[in-house]
């Protein structure tokens, strides 16, 4: 049952960088080196190096303002491309570190492909929200990053200290869009 809540807290995780890189791995940093909710096996216990942390919350930082311009968030989505599923592998490979089972480069290719989907996504729907009102660009970037940096905060959390609630939430998002569907056949038959 354990390496079950390892592997959904490690989904989990890998989501949340999908949405925001810096913060999952901070959280996970900061509760690895100041708590004991949280062991990371090497190589990832490197993650608590201060020198380590304080580069995080710097990234953390230049990220959290440049996402919240309209001309330099385009860049700046283009650059997390590439750091967004980098950090979910780390942070799927840090969490299945202690499962032996789990080859590293399965778990890393998991975390990989788990971030650079939530991060895919998440630039597509940020895009369709900024192409149906141009003019209120400068209003709903700031507001739609704002949402995706807490939804991240909150799923990483969620991950780390309650991962079967992951499990409860897609169930319950599944169901919610098995019904829609539903509903949309039944209305176009």
């Amino acid at each position: 049952m354990e390496m079950i809540g390892t592997i959904l807290s490690a989904f989990g995780l890998a989501a949340a960088a999908g949405l925001n890189a810096y913060i999952p791995l901070l959280v996970v940093a900061l509760l690895a080196r100041f708590t004991d909710w949280l062991r990371l096996a090497p190589p990832y216990d490197t993650l608590t190096h201060p020198a380590l942390i304080g580069l995080l919350i710097l990234l953390a930082l230049i990220e959290f303002f440049a996402d919240k311009i309209p001309a330099v968030d385009a860049v700046n989505d283009g650059l997390q491309t590439f750091v967004r599923p980098a950090a979910g592998a780390i942070l799927f490979g840090a969490q299945t570190g202690a499962i032996e089972e789990i080859h590293p480069v399965l778990a890393m290719a998991c975390g990989l492909l788990v971030a650079g989907g939530v991060h895919g996504l998440k630039a597509v729907l940020r895009r369709g929200i900024q192409a149906t009102a141009p003019p209120l660009a400068p209003i709903t970037t700031p507001m739609v990053s704002a949402l995706e940096d807490l939804a991240s905060l909150a799923l990483t959390l969620i991950a780390i200290l309650a991962a079967w609630v992951l499990l409860v939430l897609v169930a319950l998002l599944g169901i919610w869009g098995w019904r829609r569907v539903r509903r949309a056949r039944m209305g176009s038959v």
